[in-house]
């Protein structure tokens, strides 16, 4: 008799994280549910027991290397397999460059999106190579491809997070190893609290592109469902993607004109 696929999500206790553990169970999943703040981790896997559903929550922090190892390995031990990598875990600091701080905004941010997301895939990817089947999908942003003022280091992990995905693919595809990466634009999470957005200007995300936690996880479960290399959520990102790569300079130019010069005061 064939057994539940296990689904191991980082990030697990809010937003994009949580809303994915809720769905994936609500498919038949086994989920691994992990994150730093063991309390929300308890009740999000107590809700989808109490619904029917299997989760186990790990306390761990992804920006220490040993957490990462040891996740992975308790949920090997626990299930045999680890079918779907969904590395969500990350925060934003932003900021001018210089007014950031060198390690809670800078080498921190960079831990956890980046560095805490390579070495979590590289512990986890052994189990798929010997089982010649497994997916990673990495959570990445729009980002990732369009890097914007103030978003300095959250960009540069962005780009690295796409970066480390397209050679990824191209190194465990013939192990049977699919490797996605999902790129939203704005998503209506806990992510403005935490990179202490604050804009003379006001700009912000027009509501009718805001994403909620819901629908990127209903996304990721298509994207589970079919993979994909590259998926840019809403559709109408790509037009920004597309302006960037065809015209930077115009970019430029309106990014500092009615952005930049005003938020700088010059």
């Amino acid at each position: 008799m064939p057994t539940s696929p296990v689904i191991l999500i980082t990030g697990a206790s809010s937003g994009i994280g949580a809303a994915t553990g809720r769905l994936f169970a609500q498919q038949g999943y086994r989920a691994v549910l992990a994150a730093r703040r063991m309390e929300r981790l308890q009740a999000l896997a107590d809700e989808i027991c109490a619904a029917g559903g299997e989760a186990w929550p790990v306390a761990a922090d992804l920006s220490k290397l040993e957490d990462a190892q040891n996740l992975a390995r308790l949920a090997i031990d626990r299930y045999g397999q680890v079918d779907i990598l969904f590395n969500n875990a990350g925060f934003g600091r932003l900021g001018w460059l210089e007014q950031l701080d060198p390690q809670v905004d800078i080498q921190t941010q960079l831990q956890v999106n980046l560095l805490g997301l390579i070495q979590m895939t590289q512990a986890v990817l052994p189990n798929m190579i010997e089982r010649r089947s497994g997916h990673i999908i990495n959570m990445g942003s729009i980002a990732s491809f369009v890097a914007t003022p103030t978003y300095s280091v959250y960009a540069a992990s962005k780009f690295g997070v796409r970066g480390f995905s397209e050679a990824l693919r191209r190194e465990v595809g013939v192990y049977g190893v699919r490797v996605s990466g999902i790129y939203p634009g704005g998503v209506e999470t806990e992510f403005a609290g935490v990179a202490g957005i604050r804009r003379k200007t006001g700009f912000s995300t027009p509501p009718f592109l805001e994403l909620s936690a819901e629908q990127v996880a209903r996304e990721v479960l298509r994207l589970a469902r079919r993979p994909r290399r590259v998926m840019i959520i809403p559709g109408l990102m790509k037009l920004a993607v597309w302006t960037n790569s065809l015209s930077p300079a115009l970019l430029d130019w309106m990014v500092e004109r009615l952005f930049v010069k005003k938020e700088r005061g010059s």
